[in-house]
């Protein structure tokens, strides 16, 4: 291993995070390998690796600058493509369990597009550098080295079978959901990592429509959140506009509740949410596709950076080291966040002895925490919730306490614009976590402006005319009275 520079990296999985990470690499290493199970489509469509890919996602503001950065004009390519750039929470209509969100003028914004076309447009700029390989159809089987440093990994050719060795100063896991790592680290003698699990049982199903002429550029994104202090399972909706001029329409639930299987059901569930209007902009929509399902949601995290020792040349990333609920539109801005932290910190001194691998692993994990907190905290009260954790941020609080102050965070944020511009920043991962207990939130809270409840969804007549609705269809209020539901589905 070189002093300035590594001579071979590599990346397991063209993931987000993988790309990110690979593109990342490139400026480090002479050489970067990425290993790819899948064939990787030269067109946005669908591949089996990212197993949520036909679900609704959103690409956070911090995590579009982020990539910006990386990769300088990423975000106009993307709007070029049809994707959709919505301010918010001005460009949202949006019921939480304390009832509509006002729509205040936007602070952050998020962009909305299929995964396959956000995948496809940041791969295309991130793995073009000459000293870029992918190994498609290729997968890893094992890591080489021992405990104290990883010298490489084994790959296997999916097609012929053939293994084969690859060398390298820094190998990084990004495969995702289905890491294979705690088995590598096992058969190397690393002890085993700590894990938190928050499990609420999510599924999802999606379809695609045809939205109305202009319904993609001059109609808000649509969600319908769950109550879930009524301890029942709980139960959402999103509408979101996206290249096509389609719709993406994703229902999801929590455990206990049914989700629909067939496309027979999918408007009736959504119109038995707690307000119809999803079901009443589906009515005359034509579908373009079926029904997908997926059940693979719970939010899990591991602790690398709690061993005494972590093996050298070793990184891990992305949803192989933290998995959340998709619904909370929080893992590519993590996928980025991991890349960043990881130019910052190969900026600083590669990784040249014993516990620099452990330094750079700690950086990551610090960079993903306020995501992980955010989404685990809020699953974590949901009926049926399955906990394995011992995070004292989720095990260590009061659960009234919990709820009670999570009630009086959405009460203030749909209608106290400075407290909704604090909430904004938090779950668009532009502030951190605990700036929801700051002093400055909790002024907010107390002396901000208070607008009036809203009783019916916030959109304009101009926007309704797009659609086709009456606004008299849309009167009646389904406020809540306990803590806001999800944040939109990403």
């Amino acid at each position: 291993m070189t002093t300035t520079r590594l001579a071979h990296a590599v990346v397991l999985g063209a993931s987000m995070a993988g790309t990110l990470a690979a593109h990342v690499l490139a400026r480090h290493a002479e050489t970067v390998t990425v290993v790819e199970r899948d064939e990787l489509p030269e067109e946005a469509r669908h591949r089996k690796g990212v197993p949520q890919g036909r679900h609704a996602h959103l690409l956070w503001s911090n995590g579009a600058r982020l990539i910006e950065d990386l990769l300088p004009g990423t975000t106009d390519r993307l709007l070029a493509a049809g994707a959709r750039r919505l301010g918010f929470p001005e460009d949202l209509v949006t019921l939480t369990g304390q009832g509509w969100q006002h729509r205040f003028p936007a602070t952050q914004f998020a962009l909305l597009a299929s995964r396959p076309l956000l995948d496809l447009t940041v791969r295309q700029a991130a793995l073009t550098r000459r000293n870029i390989t992918v190994l498609q159809r290729t997968e890893a089987v094992d890591l080489t080295g021992d405990a104290g440093r990883v010298t490489g990994v084994v790959v296997r050719d999916i097609d012929s079978g053939r293994r084969t060795a690859l060398e390298a100063d820094l190998v990084i896991d990004a495969t995702g959901r289905g890491s294979r790592l705690k088995q590598w680290l096992a058969a190397l003698g690393v002890p085993a990592l700590e894990e938190d699990v928050v499990d609420a049982g999510v599924a999802y199903a999606t379809r695609f429509f045809q939205a109305p002429p202009g319904a993609t550029t001059l109609f808000p994104a649509v969600n319908i959140a769950a109550d879930d202090n009524v301890r029942e399972p709980g139960r959402f909706g999103v509408v979101y506009p996206i290249e096509g001029g389609r719709w993406i329409v994703t229902l999801s639930c929590t455990r206990g509740a049914r989700l629909p299987s067939t496309e027979e059901e999918f408007l009736p569930f959504a119109r038995d949410l707690r307000h119809p209007v999803i079901a009443d902009l589906l009515r005359d929509a034509e579908p373009l596709t079926p029904l997908y399902g997926s059940r693979s949601a719970a939010n899990r995290r591991l602790y690398p950076e709690r061993l005494d020792r972590w093996p050298d040349g070793l990184l891990v990333l992305g949803d192989s080291l933290t998995a959340f609920n998709p619904i909370y539109g929080h893992g590519m801005s993590s996928a980025a966040r991991c890349a960043v932290t990881l130019d910052r910190e190969l900026g600083q001194g590669l990784p040249s002895g014993a516990g620099d691998g452990h330094r750079i692993q700690k950086a990551i994990g610090a960079a993903v925490d306020d995501p992980w907190i955010l989404a685990a905290s809020k699953d974590i009260d949901y009926v049926n919730c399955r906990v394995d954790a011992t995070d004292p941020r989720l095990v260590g609080v009061d659960t009234e306490q919990r709820l009670r102050f999570a009630d009086a965070i959405t009460a203030a944020s749909i209608r106290v614009p400075e407290a909704s511009e604090i909430v904004t920043d938090v779950m668009s991962l532009n502030a951190p976590q605990s700036e929801l207990g700051s002093n400055r939130f909790l002024l907010a809270m107390r002396t901000g402006e208070r607008h009036p409840e809203l009783t019916a969804p916030p959109f304009s007549a101009e926007e309704l005319a797009v659609v086709g609705l009456d606004a008299s269809v849309l009167t009646p209020a389904a406020a809540g009275s306990a803590a806001a539901g999800p944040a939109p589905v990403g």
